[in-house]
């Protein structure tokens, strides 16, 4: 038994490590460290190019219940998150450089795992193949995905700034987490009205990094939308998004700040930190000259600015059927973000089940299709059927069936709508 996968991200290192602990041959393809797209920097494998974060361990929310659904698939990236997990209140954010380092080690290590660097130009059809090259694949590959598939579409997805520890006026922030959920693990940087206004004009004025080419219609992907674009929007958009100063309370005045800028830690020492939610394709001067009105940040250094990038995905709802195969090719299976589950952990669980569906061939099982009642199955649900207006979508409770005995209260629905999926996802053999 031999299948060959493409990428070596988050949901093909999943893919290539549930295939290969079950005995099959598998071969690894990536192109770094030979190329890198614009967005990755580093030689290792599942590389988070943007946020640090897992987002949230609350068993009664959509992520929760993705990761019990991940460990029940015997995730990989799971397990290096727990071991390399950093401060942030009630997600799962890991140190970047070390989750990659482990994950990289693990499958450089299995000795079913054959790995194969250099950009792939060609698919064969006739071979059992997993496509995980997510939204960043690349020209070349990408051409021949869309000759497979038909017409493509993209999104730009971009990341947030991060600033070195050091450089932040700790006299001016404080640390909390909002509503006191979970330890003092973001720094916050509170506004008042006026330094608020003058920031959102200064950012609405600033100049934005030019786009390629190939880049000049945008269209943005809501759940990672540039701050600017936010702004945008007009001057209270952010208030109500990223810098909502909901569930806080400013020590120095005892009072909810205007606006609040929140800092999660990028690394187990605390040295750097992101500034959430601020995704950015400003140019990096403007970068620098805007954000240091943010109060506390005002002699910040950076670690790394923001920066934009064109993802990818497939039409999959007119593609895919719902074991993750080509209709037309059913030796090619997707996984990962190219699909259109948009996230981390998506992406992770995207990969364990096309592997899944994989073993399931290769061992001449009916694979089980996970209920729409999981986080999972509602997702690959949403990503094969028909939609003509499809986008990515990121896990969340309002794709699920309602219970049969609708509660009121919110947090018990939610719970019993993540008992509900916890049933159905392990009635799955593996």
């Amino acid at each position: 038994m031999k299948v060959n996968i493409i990428g070596a991200g988050l949901a093909g290192c999943e893919a290539a490590n549930f295939l290969a602990n079950r005995g099959v041959k598998v071969k690894l393809f990536e192109q770094k460290p030979e190329k890198y797209s614009d967005a990755h920097k580093s030689p290792n494998f599942a590389e988070l190019v943007c946020s640090n974060s897992l987002k949230s361990m609350r068993e009664d929310s959509s992520q929760g219940m993705l990761k019990y659904e991940m460990k029940h698939f015997g995730s990989l990236v799971l397990e290096a998150a727990y071991q390399c997990n950093v401060p942030a209140g009630g997600a799962l954010a890991v140190d970047r450089d070390i989750f990659s380092e482990i994950i990289t080690n693990k499958i450089k290590e299995n000795e079913n795992i054959e790995l194969v660097y250099g950009e792939v130009t060609e698919i064969n059809t006739d071979e059992i193949t997993i496509i995980a090259t997510g939204p960043l694949t690349s020209g070349s590959l990408y051409a021949k995905v869309k000759e497979l598939c038909g017409d493509g579409m993209s999104f730009f997805d971009a990341a947030a700034p991060i600033v070195m520890a050091d450089s932040i006026d700790m006299d001016k922030v404080f640390a909390a987490s909002r509503y006191d959920k979970g330890d003092d693990d973001y720094l916050n940087c509170p506004f008042n009205k006026e330094e608020y206004e003058a920031f959102y004009e200064a950012l609405a004025a600033a100049e934005r990094a030019p786009l390629k080419d190939f880049e000049q219609e945008l269209t943005v992907y809501e759940g990672c939308m540039p701050i600017e674009v936010m702004a945008s929007r007009g001057a209270d958009t952010m208030r109500f998004g990223p810098m909502r100063p909901v569930g806080l309370r400013d020590p120095k005045t005892g009072r909810r700040p205007w606006a609040n800028v929140q800092l999660r830690c990028e690394d187990a020492n605390k040295t750097m930190y992101n500034i959430v939610g601020f995704q950015t394709n400003l140019k990096f001067g403007e970068q620098k000259r805007v954000f240091r009105m943010i109060p506390g940040l005002e002699n910040a250094e950076f670690a790394r600015y923001g920066v934009m990038h064109r993802n990818s995905f497939i039409n999959s709802p007119k593609v895919l059927s719902n074991t993750l195969n080509l209709k037309e090719y059913p030796n090619v299976y997707f996984a990962g973000q190219i699909t259109g589950m948009e996230g981390y952990t998506e992406s992770a669980m995207c990969g364990l089940l096309a592997a899944y569906f994989v073993y399931c061939r290769l061992t001449d099982k009916t694979p089980q299709i996970p209920d729409n009642t999981t986080m999972v199955g509602a997702l690959l649900q949403y990503i094969t059927t028909e939609n003509k207006d499809f986008q990515p979508m990121g896990s969340n409770m309002g794709i699920l069936p309602s219970l049969e005995n609708h509660i009121r209260d919110k947090r018990e629905r939610y719970m019993a709508l993540a008992v509900r999926g916890r049933e159905a996802i392990d009635k799955i053999e593996l």
